[in-house]
């Protein structure tokens, strides 16, 4: 009895991974991960940029420590414009991601579903 249940184990895991290798070569795949690379990728670095950007600026330049009103200098308006950029682009993920859900409900149909 032992060795139907890993037979059919076996052949559940070698089904699986079929089904994963067509996923992985299917068009609309590929298409999903182009996709998300051209979006993610661009607006990582831009992310990171302009994060840094203000140690380094506050570290090793001056400019930020002039004020820009009153008694409120540059660096708190930039650190204050990093939280702004941070929710936006939160903003542009999440409505970004509507297609990314879109192109894996059609894999998942043309998988017949039964992909996880």
């Amino acid at each position: 009895m032992g060795n139907t249940s890993s037979t059919a184990k076996a052949m559940s895991e070698k089904q699986t991974s079929v089904q994963y290798t067509s996923i992985i070569r299917s068009a609309t795949f590929q298409e999903l991960l182009r996709r998300k690379k051209a979006f993610i990728v661009p607006y990582s670095i831009f992310f990171f940029l302009f994060y840094f950007t203000l140690p380094i600026m506050t570290s090793y330049f001056q400019v930020l420590n002039k004020p820009a009103f009153g008694a409120i200098t540059w660096a708190w308006v930039f650190a204050f414009c990093q939280f702004i950029m941070t929710w936006g682009l939160c903003i542009i993920y999440s409505r970004k991601s509507r297609q990314f859900d879109e192109l894996v409900e059609k894999i998942k149909q043309e998988t017949g579903g039964k992909s996880a």
